[in-house]
């Protein structure tokens, strides 16, 4: 039979924080920096690199605003606002939402508001509807597009700007 003051008795060693380690010496022969170059933070521009977000085929995310992402890869199912320079739908990914993007290259499905500020690929399996601009395009054959579509040209500076009528 147990008895409740052993079953439920603290045992004092098992709560007991162990002793703190003393700090490590520094290598030998190495400089120990001071507190504040070890608080300098790195230079991001080195140390940056792609921003790459993949939503995953057995994923759905809804009500999202993606930024700060340089390539977003599509496999899975995402409703959301989006400003980046790649935009990639897998075949069987699914992008729902308002997209802003240099480069987007379409192989599953794309709904909404579209502006693409290079080029626009959609594939023989890619389907887009919605509002469309682009500022180049290639359309393969078999591909749906459909919806409000319209060509970006370069203004006098360079700027694109929307092109009118159709």
């Amino acid at each position: 039979m147990l008895q409740k003051d052993s079953l439920f008795r603290r045992n004092e060693s098992f709560f007991r924080s162990p002793t703190p380690l003393p700090p490590a010496p520094p290598a030998a022969g190495a400089e120990a920096a001071t507190p504040v170059e070890a608080a300098k933070p790195a230079d991001k521009t080195e140390d940056r690199k792609e921003a790459k977000l993949i939503v995953g085929p057995d994923i759905k995310m809804k009500g999202v605003e993606v930024t700060d992402c340089d390539t977003l890869v599509v496999e899975g199912r995402i409703e959301a606002t989006l400003d980046s320079r790649v935009l990639q739908i897998a075949q069987n990914g699914v992008f729902s939402g308002t997209v802003a993007v240099d480069t987007a290259e379409i192989h599953g499905r794309l709904e909404g508001d579209l502006t693409v500020r290079k080029q626009l690929i959609i594939h023989a399996t890619g389907k887009v509807s919605g509002k469309i601009r682009y500022a180049k395009i290639k359309v393969e054959e078999g591909a749906e597009l459909a919806g409000e579509i319209s060509m970006m040209e370069r203004g006098p500076q360079g700027v694109l700007v929307k092109r009118t009528g159709t």
